[in-house]
């Protein structure tokens, strides 16, 4: 690979890497506070590139008895620079599915106890994020939340026991170290459920606990009295639950 070739692979890897971050591809990656530095890191791939093909068409001046810069230049690049392709597929060829229910019921819950409990608004019902719906259950035992209608959003997966559970995957950086969030689903819980599917869910605090059997980590429940299945959000992953 000559440095043509490589000012090539690097332009549109750079380009590549904006129109991820421009649309909500980087999301299916990456968590959305990222997003700056997704464009920043594609703009300098694309200053590289424009900048290495310049230095190729200028060329320098040639000093006598120096050799060509343009036949220095013909001599390639080791063959290595060709994995240069691999992240440019990737983001060409392969759109991955966000995290699902397979994942979820292999993987231990990561809810975490929050620092704080800040105070809800009298929004009825009101919406929560699962991980703070869970947060509140498991570690306030639902003081905030007795009384209150809330409404949680999250896909659907089932336990070994077929329990049904409401779910968001948890980012600390990107996908690679997604973890769910789990929330055990009782009461009038519609009697066929796939997993995957995505629900928005309205209820009412139960004092029902659980503990994950992949990590022993804390299940709350939530008493569902309505459940209407909705499209995925632009954004699956649930970034609250570390907050």
């Amino acid at each position: 690979m000559n440095r043509q070739a490589q000012a090539a692979l690097l332009f549109l890897l750079g380009a590549s890497l904006l129109h991820a971050g421009t649309t909500d591809l980087y999301l299916r990656y990456v968590k959305a506070g990222l997003q700056p530095l997704l464009l920043a890191s594609g703009a300098v791939l694309i200053a590289t590139a424009l900048a290495t093909g310049w230095y190729e068409w200028r060329g320098r001046p040639q000093r006598p008895g120096e050799t060509s810069h343009r036949e220095t230049a013909a001599h390639p690049a080791p063959r290595v620079s060709w994995l240069l392709l691999l992240p440019l597929l990737a983001l060409i060829l392969v759109a991955p599915p966000a995290l699902g229910s397979y994942t979820a019921t292999r993987t231990g819950t990561a809810l975490q106890e929050p620092v704080a409990y800040p105070a809800l608004p009298a929004t009825d019902p009101l919406p929560l994020a699962v991980a703070d719906y869970a947060g509140r259950a498991a570690y306030d035992h639902g003081r905030t939340l007795t009384g209150r209608r809330v409404a949680l959003t999250g896909f659907v997966a089932l336990d070994r026991d077929g329990t049904p559970y409401l779910v968001r995957m948890a980012l600390n950086c990107c996908a690679a170290d997604a973890q769910p969030v789990k929330v055990g689903l009782t009461g009038r819980v519609p009697p066929v459920l796939q997993p995957d599917t995505w629900l928005e869910v309205t209820g009412t605090y139960s004092p029902r606990l659980t503990h994950d059997p992949v990590n022993d980590g804390p299940i709350p429940f939530l008493d569902v009295t309505t459940a209407r299945p909705v499209a995925a959000p632009g954004d699956p992953y649930d970034e609250t639950w570390n907050t």
